[in-house]
Parts: structure tokens; sequence; C-alpha cells
């Protein structure tokens, strides 16, 4: 039976009031997120296709189409950060993924104080990375830092003082470090609590047929935390892309350009060379390399499903 004109009207006005109530209760957000998201986007690729500089010349800014995009493709400097981020990434994604994953698994067990490592573990996740960087430079002092004095104290002086930051062989190896070791809190968590919606009785069953420990682990955990793996995996590279505060911090992209990255790359030519539109389009250029990791991201993750 359909319902009487008055009932329908009644509805619909509830449901607009509704939306209206919804609409308000996002309103704020979706002001935020215009403010400092859509609009500086706009802003930047507005700028990229001028020659806008940071401090205003007597002659305005004019349109260039797409030579800011040609530059930046034609430049050695740009293959050489990108091409550092990549190696940034591929040496990162191992150890902090794989040092998460193994923390993860061990304080998921029914340990004493087990919330106090959980919170001991997590910490450098929401340390300051300014903090973290100053504490890692004197970690890394030539020749008589903390670290140094351990290579020489256990080779017995055969090896080092080590350059960590000076040498073009291991101030990359070194960033590594600290940043694998200031961020797999992150991806720790997001493991834990992947490992904890792998049903028990899965390792039940296992433990009645016989299975060791290594056997539960990797066919029952390391499938179970499929879906998991990629979404840490691709979280990962998307912000080694990002690299960029203990570059400046640390290298200043040094020695010899070996840790040169897009982003400080992009800060050098906006604000110390004062070139906002070759900047502008260097920010698109890595928008859409981290747009294509996303997007490769959610492939994955279909395909995980």
């Amino acid at each position: 039976m359909a319902l009487p004109t008055t009932d329908k009207r009644t509805k619909l006005r509830i449901a607009n009031r509704e939306f209206r109530q919804e609409l308000g209760m996002l309103m704020p957000a979706l002001v935020l997120l215009a403010i400092f998201l859509v609009v500086p986007f706009l802003l930047s690729f507005w700028f990229s296709l001028t020659n806008e500089r940071l401090v205003p010349r007597p002659v305005p800014a004019s349109f260039i189409g797409l030579q800011n995009f040609q530059r930046v493709l034609s430049d050695p400097s740009f293959w050489n950060s990108l091409w550092n981020v990549i190696r940034f990434t591929l040496m990162v994604l191992p150890i902090q993924c794989g040092f998460a994953l193994l923390t993860a698994v061990l304080i998921n067990q029914k340990l004493p104080f087990r919330n106090l490592f959980r919170s001991l573990l997590f910490l450098p996740a929401i340390s300051s990375m300014v903090i973290v960087c100053v504490i890692w430079s004197t970690l890394y002092q030539f020749p008589t830092g903390p670290l140094n004095s351990l290579l020489q104290g256990l080779t017995f002086g055969l090896a080092g003082p080590v350059d960590w930051l000076g040498d073009s062989a291991w101030s990359m190896p070194a960033l590594v470090l600290l940043s694998a070791w200031q961020a797999y809190g992150f991806q720790m968590i997001v493991y834990l609590a992947g490992l904890q919606n792998i049903s028990p009785e899965l390792y039940d069953a296992a433990k009645i047929d016989g299975a060791n420990a290594w056997q539960r682990f990797w066919h029952i955990t390391m499938p179970g935390l499929k879906q998991t793996h990629v979404f840490v995996i691709l979280i990962t590279t998307i912000q080694a892309f990002k690299l960029f505060t203990q570059v400046n911090i640390l290298t200043q992209g040094g020695p010899d350009g070996r840790t040169d990255t897009v982003v400080h790359y992009m800060i050098h030519s906006g604000f110390v060379e004062q070139k906002v539109g070759y900047a502008s389009a260097v920010s698109i250029i890595l928008f859409v390399i981290v747009l294509a990791v996303s997007l490769v991201q959610r492939r994955l993750m279909r395909d995980a499903s």
C-alpha cells in the first residue's frame, strides 16, 4: 500500500533535517581540509605553471606552462634525489618492518609487564624526530662517539672509527638505522592488531598436530597477516618517500649528494634558491609518485582479501 502524501513529506523533512545536522557536524573538518589540503594543492599546481619567486620581484610572475616540469625532469640532481629515496626505501623496509613484526610477536605473548613493554617499545614513535636526530648525532659522533667506541672495543681496535654521517658509504645506512628505530613502533602496533585477529584455536590445533613454534609462525601467523603485511609495507614506503627531517638536521644532503632526497631537494629549491614555481613542480611530481604507490596499495589489498 502506498504511503499517504503527508507521510512522505514528513519523512522527507526529517531526512533533510538529519542531512543538514550531519553536514553541520562535518563542516568544521571539511573547512580545515579545504584550508590546509585542497587550497594549498591548487595553489601549488598553479605556481608550478609560473615562474613565481619566494620574494616578489619588480616584474610580476608570468605563466610559463610546463617549463618547470621539463627543468625538473632534466635535472640530474632531481634524479639523484629520487634514486636516494628509492635506495633508502629498499634498505629501511626489511629492517623496520622485520623488527616491528618481531617485537609484535614477542609482546603478543603472555609475558609479565607486557603492557609496560608495549609502552616502552612504542616510545620512539611518539618522540620528536628532531630530538631523536640530536641524540643519534651524538651516537654517530666522529671519531670519539659512543658507537665508534663500541665498535673499536668489540674489534679490539681493528675497526673504526667510522665517519657515519660524513662517509658516502655509511651515511645512508646511518640514516636508515636511525629512521627504522624511530618509526618501527607504528608498524609494531599495526602488526599487534593483526596478530590479535588470528584465532587462537588455529595455534591449539597446530600444537595438537605436533607443529613446532617455527612451523606455527610460518604456516599460521604469516598467512594470517597477509593483509597487514601489504598495509605495513605500503605505508612504510610512502613514509620513506617523504624523508626530510633526518637529512636536513644530520647531513644536509651530503656527502656529495648521497643522502639528498626529493623533499629536501624541493625545500632547498623553494626556500634557499627562492624558486617557488620550480619547487611546486617538484611537489606535484612527488604527489603523483605517492598517488601511484597508493593505487598499488589498493590493488594489492584487494588481491589479498
